[in-house]
């Protein structure tokens, strides 16, 4: 009788373990990072043709963002980035000017930009689509686009970090900006560089 007691305890201390083990690995896997923006390790860049000619390059010089990462479950990712659209830079101090006007960006009355994901779905350990949620001049599209686990580890002082890549088509017209830059371009490229630190 005590053996069986004895047996029955230590099969319930053992199998209460494991499930606090298992438990326990599932929540150090699941990490929420913040995007790099302090250590400039990470890129919210955009290019344009110019006149069909040539590529126009620029960037967001503020931005903001956050994600959680789950290498066992990929496809529960989520991120969210937040773009002061103020802060574009072309390399062109009369050109951002325009930029910032009610031609294109309407900076005073729309001052930020957003994407907010829906769903993230991993084709394999690298490559993944992400939809969700992208606000530009106070209009909200859908867009899906495709992203790279570019890698994940240690860093030199003592923290975790992550990194991914992630670009986009975006049609101008169809967030409201309708100036006329010639046929060839129409549409912009968006192009998303992060690494974040876990927190």
């Amino acid at each position: 009788m005590k053996k069986t007691l004895l047996t029955t305890v230590l099969t319930s201390s053992l199998l209460a373990s494991s499930i606090l083990a298992t438990l326990s690995a599932s929540t150090v896997q699941a990490a929420d990072y913040k995007v790099d923006v302090e250590g400039a390790h990470a890129f919210v860049q955009f290019k344009i043709k110019h006149l069909g000619y040539s590529w126009l390059i620029g960037r967001f010089n503020t931005f903001d963002g956050s994600f959680s990462y789950d290498e066992k479950a990929p496809n529960n990712a989520k991120i969210n980035i937040e773009i002061d659209t103020k802060s574009i830079d072309s390399n062109h101090a009369e050109r951002d000017k325009h930029l910032k006007g009610k031609d294109f960006l309407n900076v005073n009355s729309f001052p930020k930009a957003t994407f907010t994901s829906n769903s993230i779905k991993f084709s394999d350990d690298e490559n993944a689509v992400v939809t969700g949620d992208f606000t530009l001049k106070g209009v909200t599209n859908t867009i899906s686009f495709p992203v790279v686990k570019i890698g994940e580890g240690q860093d030199p002082w003592g923290g975790y970090r992550s990194g991914f890549s992630g670009t986009t088509s975006l049609k101008l017209a169809d967030y409201g900006i309708t100036y006329n830059l010639g046929p060839a371009s129409t549409h912009v490229e968006m192009a998303l560089h992060i690494e974040g630190v876990r927190i």
